[in-house]
């Protein structure tokens, strides 16, 4: 993505403090951010904090003649490989499906010849007001992206949709704008996150430490390079991916049923830690006598991987997940030839991955081992997500 060229328009409302967070997440990427304030946005975060961030100058006026005679609106409306807004308002998008130029912001938008992605930021009910809803499909009839808002508490104090998606989200989105001629556009990639409840009365269950964080960043790079990803997730507390169909669950049978269900796959990814065990759950709450526990009764759970490696659903490629505390590599590749997968992603979870923010994973095939530096979890993603899309050509 270097070398590529975002013009980042800042609207009115609460939600303007998060463009700082996707400025950074978009330097970070190796994008270019110049950025536009508009007069409301300038209400919540300074011209100053977006240009260090950004590094670049931030305009804020249509009618400021120095930053005209240095680069005029047109200019500054095309230079852009992608205009993003974000936050944007009502009122903004108002403008915008109107034609209305009456600031630097929407007339840079009526003279610009690039794409624009616009994310949505505002109380419940103007998002669901008739003439938003309006204005909202005339921008898409347009060409705009304009990507659904979250749904939950807002600092008016309602609740549903209208929270601006997390800047991840929105980042996420533009890595699909520029993914390199969509290399899985067509494929159906299924993946599984996170760990397993197993209950064992209703108020116990039997867990493990996973995040689902890697799972889900594997999903959200398979989205931006064009596939359609099904992510089935165990319990976490995890924006579900732009682009990404999820389905949770709970225990290792559901989860069992939903890759069934899902089937078939041109790529198959189990990154959960799925619970080998799971309990005879009681129906009611374990209560403590005194004495000493009764043994806890175990039933195996079934071998996914091993299931989905017999399956007459087979993926073309199908991809385990080995987390070891000892002896990473010996363990991976006898789980790679017992388990009758392609590949084996082992990696040693004996410090704080399982939850942590990078990873440090061996590619365990049938012809070797190639092991990848520390990296943070979506570099690991996308790595291995390029690497998929390699083996499919």
């Amino acid at each position: 993505m270097h070398n590529k060229r975002i013009l980042l328009i800042v609207g009115g409302g609460i939600a303007a403090y998060k463009a700082c967070e996707l400025i950074r997440l978009l330097r970070k990427g190796g994008y270019t951010v110049r950025c536009v304030l508009t007069a409301g946005g300038a209400h919540f975060v300074t011209p100053m904090t977006l240009a260090a961030l950004s590094e670049h100058p931030v305009y804020t006026s249509l009618w400021d003649l120095k930053d005209e005679a240095e680069m005029g609106h047109i200019q500054l409306s095309r230079e852009a490989d992608l205009v993003v807004i974000a936050p944007a308002t009502a009122d903004l998008m108002a403008k915008m499906a109107a034609g209305i130029a009456d600031d630097l912001a929407t007339t840079l938008l009526l003279a610009t010849d690039k794409p624009v992605l616009a994310a949505p930021a505002m109380n419940v009910r103007m998002w669901q007001h008739a003439a938003t809803v309006r204005n909202v499909a005339q921008l898409r009839a347009d060409g705009v992206t304009v990507l659904s808002p979250d749904e939950g508490p807002m600092a008016c104090g309602e609740f549903g949709p209208g929270r601006l998606p997390e800047p991840a989200a929105i980042f996420a989105a533009i890595q699909s704008h520029f993914a390199d001629g969509q290399a899985l556009a067509g494929k159906h990639i299924l993946i599984t996150a996170g760990p397993t409840h197993e209950p064992i009365d209703p108020v116990r269950y039997i867990a493990n430490r996973s995040s689902g964080k890697q799972g889900f960043a594997i999903a959200a790079a398979a989205a931006s390079l064009g596939a359609r990803v099904t992510l089935v997730a165990g319990p976490v507390a995890l924006d579900t991916p732009v682009g990404v169909t999820r389905i949770d669950i709970e225990t290792a049978l559901q989860m069992a049923a939903a890759i069934n269900a899902a089937l078939p796959a041109d790529v198959a990814i189990l990154v959960a830690a799925v619970a080998d065990w799971r309990s005879d759950a009681a129906a009611i709450k374990i209560k403590k006598d005194g004495n000493a526990p009764a043994p806890l009764a175990l039933v195996e759970n079934p071998d996914i991987l091993a299931t989905l490696a017999a399956s007459p659903q087979r993926p073309r490629l199908l991809i385990g997940f080995a987390a070891e505390t000892d002896h990473v590599l010996d363990h991976a590749q006898a789980k790679l030839a017992r388990k009758g997968c392609d590949w084996i992603i082992a990696n040693d979870v004996s410090g704080d991955v399982m939850g942590g923010s990078h990873n440090r994973v061996h590619l365990v095939t049938a012809t070797g081992v190639e092991s990848w530096d520390e990296l943070p979890k979506q570099a690991v993603a996308d790595r291995l997500v390029s690497r998929i899309a390699d083996a499919l050509t």
